[in-house]
């Protein structure tokens, strides 16, 4: 019998064994980073160390802040920025959403990116120094966003940017944003453990605590650990993962399916795909029983039953919302596996059609 493959990466991927070995070797020398003896300060120096690490690995030169995650991170910038009113794309992740209740959307195309007239527009509703809270790249279609043209219009009206760099980091240039977000289960570091990157500081109300003084909690160095060794992995396998999407692109559309958001530029590692005559639910009972695992949206509301807010803002109705699942590559993605999975696709797709004739 075949091997289940995995196609849900965007959700989370497999710890690597780089970031194993790194947090068991963490893992013997662990003691209270925030203790004021021998121990505690060759704790301290090792987080220290990591965090130096994963600045260089990530080009940053501003501050890091350790957080359980991306999640946690957004909630840090959203209620604590110093800032004026928060404008939030209507593309983001929930994990921003929940926190911009009173914030001023910022609308997008059909492609699912914002614009250059809508950014203009938002900005100068919003007032004085806003807060623009716009990813990097949309976890359920891999869209990536103008990144540099973001940046310009945030700074030319005086504002600050909060980028979710969830699906970003270790895959694209990380965009010269005031505040990202990183959970590092997604590039293969352990669950539980992210960063705030913060540009300057002066910017974010402290709250006591660790992490000079802006988080509070016993940091994790075993974590952190993990997360610094996945970082410095790498992505020399994009390139080849990018073959393997294009592929499977082009076998769905051959079958009749949509590529969602096909003209957008798109991250290499995340895909939707719309079988028309069968919802997304039976899909994915359809591909989990014959071995392959894929989701219907972000991780986080998937199991909701909810249409995605993300495709209804880029025009989709509900019909057609309903039909969509997502596909996401990772580095141990084979060949075979997309192969595989394009003809399960076609085989699902031709059923469909049969029962709808």
């Amino acid at each position: 019998m075949p091997s289940r493959v995995y196609l849900d990466h965007a959700a989370t991927t497999p710890l690597r064994p780089s970031a194993r070995a790194a947090m068991l070797e963490a893992y013997e020398v662990w003691a209270n980073p925030s203790s004021p003896h021998a121990e505690g300060r060759a704790a301290r120096a090792a987080l220290e160390a990591a965090r130096m690490r994963i600045a260089e690995a990530l080009g940053w030169r501003g501050a890091i802040l350790f957080t359980s995650g991306a999640s946690e991170a957004i909630a840090m910038v959203m209620a604590r920025a110093k800032a004026g009113r928060r404008i939030v794309s209507t593309v983001e992740h929930d994990a921003v959403l929940r926190h911009g209740a009173d914030a001023v959307p910022l609308p997008v195309g059909a492609d699912g990116r914002a614009t250059e007239v809508g950014l203009a527009l938002a900005i100068e509703q919003a007032g004085e120094r806003p807060l623009v809270a716009v990813q990097a790249v949309n976890s359920e279609t891999g869209v990536i966003q103008p990144l540099d043209a973001i940046g310009e219009a945030v700074r030319g009206g005086g504002g600050l940017w909060l980028c979710d760099a969830t699906q970003a980091v270790g895959k694209i240039e990380l965009p010269d944003a005031d505040f990202l977000a990183l959970s590092a289960h997604k590039f293969g570091g352990p669950p539980g453990i992210g960063a705030l990157l913060v540009k300057d500081l002066a910017t974010l109300e402290p709250s006591g605590g660790q992490e000079q003084g802006y988080r509070g909690g016993t940091e994790d160095f075993p974590s952190i650990a993990g997360m610094a060794a996945a970082l410095e992995e790498g992505a020399g396998w994009i390139e080849r993962i990018a073959d393997l999407r294009a592929h499977l692109d082009s076998a769905i559309e051959d079958a009749g399916g949509e590529v969602i958001a096909r003209d957008a530029p798109r991250l290499a590692t995340i895909a939707s795909y719309r079988m028309s005559g069968m919802s997304a639910a039976a899909q994915l009972i359809r591909f989990d029983s014959a071995g392959f695992a894929v989701s219907a949206g972000s991780a986080c509301s998937s199991g909701s039953l909810r249409p995605s807010h993300v495709l209804a803002a880029m025009g989709l109705d509900a019909k057609a919302a309903g039909e969509v699942i997502r596909v996401s590559f990772g580095r141990t993605t084979r060949r075979e596996d997309v192969w595989r999975f394009a003809e399960q696709w076609r085989a699902i797709a031709s059923d469909a059609k049969a029962r709808a004739a």
